[in-house]
């Protein structure tokens, strides 16, 4: 006997359609308070660069807001600490861990970004996503009534993306939004050399290959954590702190798709495969220039 069909899936009325369409916007309705870090770690602009280099990679985090005066001034990455480092020709191995220079009195204020960029923790979490996009970054510093009050990040926003409608699903490829240059190091290749590629390229990670296969990814996270917060030589093969194996997903993935898996393996970059060929790579930040679209 034929099974029954299920007439509603099949024919759903108008006020399926709105619900449907309701849970979707939901979403983009939510307030940033709903999802900011309230607990903000901070620096001061006389502190030195390799303490905030430090607290960044023991707490695991990407920025430290700069106070003066108990006042929010500016912000310092990870980024600006690689690629401002790179840039004024200091080495990672010799002149930062191994302290032959004056790196160890280097001030946080010449290498931070500011003025900062804050957000009301009322706004819309699409109205960060706007802001991130137009300012090119990937932190918001929160505030309410003139206090800080708590900081968003690109992570933070691809943990909100709402579901893509299914018609809608080509446009929302991560096709549209990946970079399709990707870099690469063999994974003989030394830990420093790798950081030098990524400051001076401005990059938060390249793919570590073997015989020219990808095998794993090291990040500006991974600089930060395993050698810089714990003085260890940067000398070693990058294939031994890589992480490993790489996490990939196909050509033709939703961004929402792409966001659920970056959520669920706790990374911000998912590199992109066809055929089991490396074709690009799209990150947190990726992900939120397609939501503010």
């Amino acid at each position: 006997m034929e099974k029954p069909k299920d007439l509603r899936k099949e024919f759903p009325s108008a006020l399926d359609i709105a619900y449907s369409q309701y849970k979707r916007d939901l979403a983009r309705y939510r307030k940033i308070e709903e999802i900011m870090t309230r607990k903000v770690v901070t620096t001061t602009p006389e502190s030195t660069l390799d303490k905030a280099a430090k607290i960044m990679g023991e707490k695991h985090i990407g920025s430290l807001i700069v106070l003066k005066y108990d006042t929010p001034v500016g912000i310092i990455t990870e980024r600006d600490l690689l690629s401002e480092v790179s840039a004024s020709g200091i080495d990672l191995e010799k002149d930062w861990l191994l302290g032959t220079t004056s790196i160890k009195e280097e001030k946080v204020e010449k290498f931070m970004s500011y003025p900062l960029t804050t957000i009301c923790r009322t706004a819309r979490i699409k109205e960060a996503a706007q802001m991130m996009i137009e300012k090119k970054i990937r932190r918001l510093a929160v505030f309410e009534c003139g206090k800080l009050v708590g900081i968003i990040t690109a992570s933070d926003l691809i943990r909100s993306l709402p579901e893509v409608p299914e018609t809608m699903h080509v446009w929302f490829e991560v096709d549209y939004f990946m970079t399709k240059r990707v870099i690469t190091a063999d994974e003989k290749t030394s830990v420093n050399s790798v950081a030098k590629i990524m400051g001076e390229k401005r990059i938060g990670s390249v793919i570590i290959t073997s015989q020219g296969e990808p095998i794993g990814i090291f990040t500006e996270r991974d600089l930060l954590t395993k050698f810089l917060a714990k003085d260890e030589s940067l000398m070693i093969e990058v294939g031994e702190a890589c992480s490993s194996p790489l996490i990939t997903a196909p050509l033709g993935i939703s961004v929402h798709d792409a966001a659920v898996t970056m959520n669920s393996k706790q990374i911000r970059r998912l590199p992109i495969t066809r055929e089991r060929k490396l074709v690009g790579i799209i990150t947190a930040r990726d992900l939120v220039e397609a939501y503010a679209k």
